[in-house]
């Protein structure tokens, strides 16, 4: 990052923003904010507050944003960017615009139809993906499957740095309303067994058909005395398992990509179902992600 002295690079997603500010090629300093979805105000009057307290001690040269940023709900539409595709094409189908007179440049989402006709979008996981690429030369060649675990998580293949294709998984909104909105977890009463006890259990059905393996949850804590967090683990270990048990089988070992207590029960599934697992972790990657698209951007304009 040798053309602009002065940059920001951030993550808007979902459920919080990330900023930094790139000074001379480093990471000079960190802001944090609300998600999209949290916004109790236009997304470029968020932007703007929290940049003052940078731009008021010296210029910014430019910004790079991905995520949801990039959603209706951001600061604007950038439109999806389909599949197949390498880190330049991505980069090239950016969106621009001005805020506060500054240079501001979105990065695009990906998207595809599978061949069955099933359509998949996902909006900042791209960013990681080439990231760990670009923090590991490894990755870059041949094949590899990478697994982004989250609210929305992804399995995404690649071919020589090309992202060829993903499919996704809602486990973590799933999680969320089972254990938030049903009875399964049952009242909060004393019980035995700990939420990594109910996880291991929950692995070992995660190869049952779902819906028959759900109601253990409740029935343990009638018949068995099983705490709430040990129903919890155990939803967890069967949804978690169950979508490794879908998506996870390849070969090679399985990057993934994410926040490590997250990370680390995905680790445990894939090596349940006989697999194996690196662990990327998620904050580096999107860092990583976003450095590269402004080397992309310096490569184009030195």
């Amino acid at each position: 990052m040798t053309g602009f002295a002065r940059r920001v690079i951030g993550d808007w997603g979902s459920t919080r923003l990330r900023l930094f500010l790139v000074e001379h090629g480093e990471i000079a300093a960190r802001l944090d904010g609300p998600g999209v979805t949290q916004l109790g105000e236009p997304a470029e009057r968020v932007l703007a507050r929290m940049l003052s307290v940078w731009l008021a001690k010296g210029p910014i040269d430019a910004i790079t944003l991905c995520g949801m940023v990039g959603s209706p709900a951001g600061l604007a539409v950038a439109p999806y960017a389909p599949c197949p595709v390498d880190a330049e094409g991505w980069h090239r189908a950016r969106t621009r615009l001005r805020v506060l007179g500054l240079d501001v440049e979105i990065l695009p989402g990906l998207s595809l139809r599978t061949a069955d006709g099933v359509p998949e979008v996902m909006r900042g996981e791209e960013t990681q993906v080439f990231g760990a690429m670009a923090l590991d030369p490894a990755l870059r060649g041949g094949s590899h499957l990478f697994a982004l675990p989250g609210t929305h998580g992804k399995w995404v293949s690649t071919s020589d740095g090309v992202i060829t294709g993903f499919r996704t998984a809602p486990t973590g909104e799933v999680y969320a309303a089972i254990t938030g909105h049903t009875s399964l977890t049952g009242p909060e009463t004393p019980g035995q067994g700990s939420f990594e006890d109910g996880f291991a259990r929950g692995l070992s059905r995660s190869s049952e058909a779902l819906p028959g393996a759900l109601f253990e949850a409740r029935a343990a804590r009638l018949l068995d005395s099983r705490s709430k967090e040990w129903a919890k683990g155990y939803l967890s270990g069967l949804l978690i398992g169950a979508e490794v048990s879908q998506f996870g089988s390849a070969p090679q070992t399985i990057p993934l990509i994410g926040d490590p207590s997250l990370t680390a029960l995905y680790a445990a599934a894939l090596a349940h179902h006989g697999g194996s697992s690196q662990v990327v972790d998620g904050e580096a990657a999107v860092i990583a992600g976003l450095v590269h698209a402004i080397t992309l951007a310096e490569s184009r304009h030195p």
